[in-house]
């Protein structure tokens, strides 16, 4: 059973272009088997005989019960919703907290005088005539002999009727009510939280899988909520059998296959590839039942909605699905309170079977343990263990020369004639087509540059080589390549300046496609692969960013062009200065419809053309930025986040003109002892529209680890720009 059904899906080594390629095979329809696959690639562990030690919260017994039982309510884009509570949209005109409570003091003190002022008389006895009114005679005689239960029972009415009505008036003159909500029901919550609470029925408890029993699955049921109360089972196993559940009743797999594995294997059922049911170590919080990571809490401030403020704040792949920007300097937490959640959220929905992650970074970035991820490529570094396929995958010569000239020449597009990389790719598709024909692959680095700087001998031998052949109509394709090298401004010879940068030393051992190299490819985005690429961003700076634009152009082909759509395809890149060209723009735009998404982090919008930035803002739904932003940087965002109405209020103090002799003898005994004139207040109340967050209070009022971050979702849903405090 795979992860999206009752099927095991094993990573091997598939041929293409010569190389061998990581890619995940196709599911056969047997249940899974224990025994690893003898060409699972460098990094992935071996399938496990036993069920892997489960680690990793929520875990155990009382954890993953309450985990499962605790309600996730629906919220607003961006909002955590494990345990949230909704609040209302509108903000209620609160009244400080000291001034509330002093208010309820006075007011219960002066009730209880007017009470014991009733009492002992001092009021007379008039509050009591309305009960001697309608009292009957025998009731007054009984009060000194007799039997004095009714009078004793209606007297006491009496009083507590009093008592009530005096708290009534004097509780809503001390805003009572308000305090009540705002102190003592808090309270209440929380220890009503901290209580044990009652099991839930079955037929509503997660814990007890009612919906495998109710679509003939009981067995299987029984069987996942013993390994649940038996502390056997996580939230990954949870999530993973879920959507395993899901495929079945998409009549994708049998229920006869799903329960099968259930029942032998428990809940190590529908294991991930590699085997691996969790992470050794967890960084941020999830919930993979709402597919979230919590980055923060919404600070309780004035600029955020009041149905944000203290709410946890969130990210799941429905607003990773319109892709995220961050912006923000060297320092301000981008990759240690953005990248690394996400990045961990990618790998769990991974194992759970919902998911493939690409990680991008420069070395040393810590965007998590080796052990998180399946294949880990560090490129020019000595001994690799695994390749990057610089052609993408594809056996189509014009598709690999687009995707290569993108990342070699995509930055410098406007210089190039035409304004594009259409030459360029052109230039590449004239000599890649003819060298696959001749020699079944396309050409190494150092083959593609002598073809590029138009070096005889490897002109002659590649011409030799399709006359061999009698390939007439490639054969045309190189002649044309030869006239237009002749021709003064020939694209060719910036193409061979940039590949010159990949063929260096350090990258002798890299992008070979001779196929004596294991090479990660990213036509497997439609199985949960977790990828994780080092860039060599020290010394080789250039050649990084080429990289960067390679994976990025690679990631947004393949994602849109996978035939099952089913798992979130996410590719985070930490540091994409240089990266964000027009046509990786329209790549960005693709994705939101292919279930696909990409992160992308920048130091300053200084790196992205100027003519792309308000692009790049619009094409992606989710935008954050960091503390420290310049106001530059921080103008366009105030511009995409656009204006709100509020209201505002214009105080204006005016002397009073004492006219009688009186009343100038008195202002002049108050300026005396408070210092002031004697003023009256003029309010004016206006509704205006104002900036939601100006490029100076972006520069200038973010604390320090706090981001304001705006979401959108694949639906179009959107979220105001909210100030997260990404400490908490």
């Amino acid at each position: 059973m795979d992860t999206e059904g009752t099927q095991d899906a094993q990573h091997t080594a598939q041929p293409s272009g010569g190389a061998h390629r990581i890619e995940p095979a196709v599911p056969r329809p047997a249940v899974p088997r224990t025994p690893p696959s003898p060409t699972v690639p460098p990094g992935v562990p071996a399938m496990p005989t036993a069920p892997p030690a489960v680690a990793g919260p929520p875990g155990g017994q009382p954890a993953l019960l309450s985990w499962l039982r605790t309600p996730r309510p629906s919220a607003s884009p961006g909002i955590w919703t494990y345990g949230h509570r909704p609040r209302r949209a509108e903000e209620p005109d609160r009244v400080p907290a000291r001034q509330l409570i002093s208010g309820a003091i006075v007011s219960f003190l002066c009730g209880w005088l007017l009470w014991s002022l009733l009492w002992n008389g001092y009021l007379g006895p008039y509050w009591y005539w309305p009960l001697q009114l309608l009292r009957p005679d025998s009731w007054a005689a009984a009060r000194t002999s007799g039997d004095r239960t009714a009078f004793l029972v209606v007297s006491n009415a009496y009083y507590g009727l009093w008592i009530l009505g005096i708290a009534f008036v004097f509780g809503r003159l001390g805003r009572w009510p308000e305090l009540i909500r705002r102190f003592v029901t808090p309270l209440v919550r929380r220890l009503r939280d901290r209580a044990p609470a009652a099991a839930p029925e079955p037929a509503s408890d997660p814990a007890q899988w009612p919906e495998l029993r109710a679509h003939g699955a009981p067995d299987a049921a029984d069987r996942l909520a013993a390994e649940a109360r038996g502390g056997a089972m996580n939230d990954v196993d949870v999530a993973r059998i879920g959507r395993a559940w899901r495929s079945v009743r998409a009549g994708r797999n049998s229920l006869a296959s799903f329960t099968d594995t259930v029942l032998r294997h428990g809940a190590a059922a529908c294991a991930h590839p590699s085997g691996q049911r969790d992470l050794a170590r967890r960084t941020a919080r999830h919930d993979l039942l709402a597919h979230q990571v919590r980055i923060g809490t919404a600070a309780d401030h004035p600029r955020n909605p009041y149905q944000h403020r203290g709410c946890g704040c969130a990210l799941e792949p429905r607003v990773l699905g319109t892709s995220l920007l961050a912006v923000g300097p060297a320092g301000s937490g981008k990759t240690t309170r953005l990248v690394r959640p996400v990045v961990e959220a990618m790998c769990l929905q991974a194992l759970a079977g919902q998911c493939a992650v690409v990680a991008v970074g420069p070395a040393g970035a810590a965007l998590g343990p080796d052990d998180a991820f399946d294949v880990v490529v560090r490129i020019g570094r000595p001994d690799p263990d695994c390749d990057l396929d610089l052609y993408g995958g594809t056996t189509d010569p014009d598709e690999a020369s687009g995707i290569l000239a993108e990342a070699l020449v995509g930055d410098l597009a406007e210089q190039l004639p035409g304004g594009d990389s259409r030459r360029a790719a052109t230039a590449l598709a004239q000599l890649l087509g003819p060298f696959r024909a001749a020699h079944g692959r396309f050409p190494t680095v150092p083959e593609l540059r002598e073809l590029l700087d138009g070096a005889p001998s490897a002109v002659t031998a590649l011409r030799t080589a399709l006359e061999a052949s009698g390939d007439q109509t490639l054969l045309r394709e190189l002649d044309a390549r030869a006239r237009q090298s002749e021709r003064p401004g020939d694209v060719a010879l910036l193409l061979a300046d940039r590949i010159a940068l990949l063929d260096r030393p350090a990258f002798a051992a890299f992008f070979d496609p001779t196929g004596d190299s294991r090479q990660v490819s990213l036509r497997a985005l439609d199985h949960p692969l977790r990828v994780r690429i080092e860039l060599p961003e020290r010394g080789h700076a250039e050649a990084s960013r080429i990289l960067a634009r390679l994976v990025l152009a690679q990631f947004t082909e393949c994602a849109v062009a996978r035939a099952d759509r089913s798992l979130f395809a996410c590719l985070v890149v930490d540091e994409a200065a240089h990266t964000i060209t027009a046509e990786a723009l329209r790549g960005l735009q693709r994705l939101r419809s292919a279930n696909a998404g990409a992160v992308l982090t920048l130091r300053s919008l200084d790196d992205v053309p100027e003519a792309l930035r308000s692009a790049l803002l619009g094409s992606v739904g989710c935008r954050m930025a960091f503390a420290g932003v310049t106001p530059w940087d921080g103008a366009p965002f105030a511009e995409v986040w656009g204006k709100e109405w509020v209201e505002t209020r214009d105080v204006t103090d005016r002397q009073i003109i004492a006219h009688g002799a009186g009343m100038k003898a008195f202002h002049i005994v108050r300026q005396l002892v408070t210092g002031k004139a004697a003023t009256s207040k003029a309010i004016t109340v206006r509704t205006v529209e104002r900036e939601r967050w100006s490029a100076s209070d972006l520069a200038n009022a973010l604390p320090a680890g706090h981001a304001v971050l705006s979401v959108t979702t694949v639906d179009g849903e959107h979220a105001p720009p909210v100030l997260v405090d990404l400490r908490s």
